[in-house]
């Protein structure tokens, strides 16, 4: 087990199975064999443009962060965790001294080290030493397909959170991919089960009709404030996510938000400069609230999926395996259309 093979990206839009030397791993860490690798809109945004915002791919890098894998070698100082386990890595390492860490939001660390951020290596690779600390340990009866969403799932229900969503309330998801979704299964699990959801893309509003959205809306066939205003008696919804990262649907937020209710964006629109109704959401007395990524949530997420409260898997659209890692970014960037979430098998 002296090689391993990875998935390193040279440039934007070429991918090459390369050998690496399988990576020694320190007192505080294990050794992961990795098994299935979710692909995120990250990874295909950096494969496409080679940039997200200011995180720009200078050097060759290994993409993937939404992953799970097999324990088969632990540190010496490593506790609550052996070989053979099933573990999830939450992919942000913060550095754990700052005021945000040490205040328990440390995903605004502004040192964190993020799987497949430039410069940071991602999770596309056979083996990964990764601090036992940010692994979390799979219930019996949990996948590494499951686990390797938990990270889109924490997002949603970070989403959830920054929301203060409470039972009986109602809420539009604005975007029905899969941290749409996610959001979604979120606010159902917290008792909010009157969510309508928007899309453009009909296999995506077929998914959240799956996992129980009270209503869909196909943007593109109907007028959207004007259906969720009939849906609510013209009062507007008490919570607004926006995960679309759309112009359109963050200027709507204002829209549908009824008087006193909360908007929360968590989709990062490529072009930051949106013209938005700052009067009409000051004369609702609206809140607006924003996600960037989550903290605090990867066992609450595991305990969801692992009860039965939350079926993450209904995201899943296709599986490709490792071998075939180019096609599948291929396959993601020509059928948006036709595909929610690739997942990467990595023992094929």
């Amino acid at each position: 087990m002296d090689k391993m093979k990875v998935a390193l990206m040279p440039e934007p839009g070429k991918m090459e199975i390369v050998e690496r030397d399988v990576p020694e791993i320190d007192a505080d860490e294990v050794l992961v064999k990795i098994e299935h690798v979710g692909l995120c809109g990250s990874d295909v945004h950096y494969y496409e443009h080679g940039r997200i915002g200011d995180f720009v791919v200078e050097d060759p890098i290994v993409l993937g962060h939404e992953s799970a894998g097999k324990i088969v070698k632990t540190g010496k100082n490593v506790e609550g965790l052996k070989e053979g386990e099933l573990v999830t890595l939450e992919p942000g390492i913060p550095c754990g001294k700052c005021e945000y860490c040490k205040s328990g939001k440390y995903n605004l660390c502004p040192d964190v080290e993020f799987l497949a951020t430039p410069p940071y290596d991602g999770a596309f690779s056979e083996y990964l030493a990764y601090p036992a600390n940010m692994c979390f340990k799979l219930p019996e009866g949990m996948d590494t397909i499951e686990g390797a969403l938990i990270e889109p799932l924490s997002v949603g229900f970070h989403a959830a959170n920054q929301a203060d969503a409470q039972v009986g309330e109602t809420a539009a998801v604005l975007g029905s991919g899969c941290i749409g979704l996610s959001t979604l299964m979120a606010l159902q699990a917290r008792g909010v089960t009157e969510v309508y959801v928007v899309d453009l893309i009909d296999i995506r509003l077929e998914k959240a009709d799956e996992v129980g959205a009270a209503k869909t809306l196909n943007a593109k066939e109907v007028d959207v404030v004007e259906e969720i205003m009939k849906l609510t008696d013209g009062k507007g919804v008490d919570m607004v996510i926006e995960t679309a990262g759309s112009k359109v649907t963050v200027k709507q937020s204002v829209e549908l938000i009824k008087r006193g209710g909360r908007i929360v964006l968590v989709g990062m629109a490529a072009d930051p400069q949106i013209e938005f109704d700052f009067g009409k959401l000051q004369a609702k007395e609206a809140y607006i609230n924003t996600v960037f990524r989550y903290r605090n949530i990867y066992p609450k997420a595991i305990k969801a999926v692992g009860d039965g409260i939350i079926d993450i898997k209904q995201v899943v659209t296709d599986t490709f395996g490792f071998s075939e890692i180019q096609e599948a970014f291929e396959y993601n960037i020509a059928n948006k259309d036709k595909t929610v979430k690739i997942v990467i098998d990595m023992n094929k």
